[in-house]
């Protein structure tokens, strides 16, 4: 592989870029509910998750503290991306339940399903590249 490249994949700047861009959708989600926190209550309780504004900053705490860990390439950057995955995981049964759908919307929202089974992928990815990322520069230390 050219040199170049190289350099450009290991860097720290490709690693910040690669993580805003895979979490976009956790960390856009959570600032929005902080800023319009009334709507993530509405969100909540659409959901028929009660006590709304417990899930709301609950929802917050996970988007923000897991895309902040997984960014931060540290030792804890695993647990974001656990975070980030339940989270994903756990928006299946309660948000694309598509078995009890059928046609189009049913389709929509399988297709929604496999769209974060592919993105939990993703994190976990992210976790070990990170690993990765933390061992490579504590290398360069010595």
């Amino acid at each position: 592989m050219n040199h170049f490249i190289q350099e450009i994949l290991r860097s720290r700047l490709f690693y910040l870029l690669a993580i805003l861009l895979l979490t976009y959708i956790f960390w856009w989600s959570g600032l929005n509910k902080v800023w319009d926190f009334n709507a993530a209550k509405m969100e909540m309780a659409h959901f028929g998750l009660e006590p709304q504004s417990l899930f709301a900053l609950l929802t917050i705490v996970v988007q923000l503290l897991g895309t902040w860990l997984l960014l931060s390439a540290s030792r804890l950057a695993w647990l974001g991306a656990l975070m980030l995955s339940v989270f994903t995981l756990s928006t299946i049964p309660l948000a694309h339940r598509f078995w009890e759908m059928q046609g189009l919307e049913a389709f929509l929202e399988q297709a929604l399903v496999q769209d974060h089974i592919s993105v939990i992928g993703g994190l976990l990815v992210a976790a070990a590249l990170a690993q990765a990322h933390r061992q490579s520069r504590s290398e360069n230390l010595y």
